[in-house]
C-alpha cells in the first residue's frame, strides 16, 4: 500500500480507537500518553492524510482517468454532444473539452492543502471527540463541513477559465451551453411546452462542474475513511507507534 494511503488509514484508526485507548490508559497505567497526546497525533495523522490526498488528485490524470469521480458534462448537454459529434472531428472536440475540465479540477487540486491544515490545526477536542463517536464518515464530514465554502472558491474560477475558452468557431463550452439552455427554456415555458410538462433547465454550469469536483474529492476522502476504518496498517509517528502499541497489548 502506498505511503500516502497508509498516513490517511492511520487517521481513522485513531478516531476509531481513542475511545478505547484512553480505557487502556487508566486501566494499565502502562503508558504516560495523554488525551492531548491523542488529539495531538489525531491532527498529526490528519494533516498528513489531507496533504496526501490533495496530492494524489492533483496528479496528472488524478480526475481525468479516475471513472468514479471523473467530471464530465452535465446530462442537459447530451443535445450539444449529439450535435456536434455530427461535425469533423467534433468527437475529439468533446473529449478535449472533458480534459481540460478535469485538469482545471486537478491544477486546484494543488493548492487545497492549505485549507485542509488551516482547518485541521483549528480543530478543538470536542470536534475530535465528536468524529471519535461519529458515523464511519465523521472525519470527512468533518472536512466538509470547515472547507467546502473555501474549496468551492478555490475551485469555480479555475473551472470558469476552461469553460470559457473558444474551442471552435470562437465559441466556448459555455457559450454553447448557454444557447442550448435557452433554447430549451423558450420551448419549456411556452403553451407547448408547458402542456407538454416541459421543466426549464437553469443550470449553472460552472457552479455545476465546480460541485461535481469538489463531489469527486470528498468522495475519495470517504472511501479512504472506511478504509482507515476497518483496516490495520502503519505507524508512521512514535507517538502513533505508541498509541496503537497500546491497542496490541490490549488484543493480544
Amino acid at each position: 500500500m502506498k505511503k500516502g494511503i497508509i498516513s490517511f488509514i492511520v487517521l481513522l484508526l485513531i478516531f476509531s480507537g481513542c475511545a478505547e485507548l484512553l480505557n487502556v490508559l487508566q486501566t494499565t497505567g502502562t503508558t504516560a500518553l495523554t488525551e492531548g497526546d491523542v488529539i495531538s497525533g489525531l491532527k498529526e495523522a490528519l494533516v498528513t492524510g489531507a496533504k496526501n490526498s490533495a496530492e494524489k488528485l492533483s496528479a496528472v490524470d488524478g480526475y481525468f482517468r479516475d471513472a468514479a469521480i471523473k467530471i464530465l458534462l452535465p446530462d442537459e448537454a447530451k443535445t450539444i454532444v449529439d450535435n456536434i459529434s455530427k461535425i469533423p472531428g467534433g468527437d475529439k472536440l468533446i473529449q478535449d473539452v472533458i480534459l481540460r475540465i478535469n485538469r482545471a479540477a486537478e491544477d486546484a487540486a494543488k493548492e487545497v492543502a492549505p485549507i485542509f491544515v488551516n482547518s485541521i490545526t483549528q480543530m478543538t477536542i470536542q470536534d475530535a471527540f465528536g468524529i471519535l463517536k461519529g458515523a464511519d464518515n465523521a472525519a470527512t464530514n468533518y472536512l466538509r463541513n470547515a472547507t467546502y465554502t473555501d474549496l468551492y472558491n478555490l475551485y469555480k474560477p479555475k473551472i470558469q477559465a476552461s469553460t470559457e475558452k473558444k474551442i471552435i468557431g470562437n465559441i466556448s463550452t459555455k457559450d454553447s451551453w448557454n444557447t442550448l439552455t435557452s433554447k430549451w427554456n423558450t420551448l419549456a415555458n411556452s403553451i407547448a411546452g408547458k402542456l407538454a410538462n416541459l421543466k426549464p433547465v437553469n443550470t449553472d454550469l460552472d457552479e455545476f462542474l465546480t460541485n461535481k469536483a469538489l463531489t469527486g474529492m470528498f468522495s475519495k476522502v470517504e472511501g479512504e475513511e472506511l478504509k482507515i476504518r476497518k483496516e490495520v496498517s502503519a505507524r508512521v509517528t512514535p507517538l502513533l507507534q505508541k498509541v496503537f502499541g497500546t491497542l496490541d497489548n490490549k488484543t493480544n
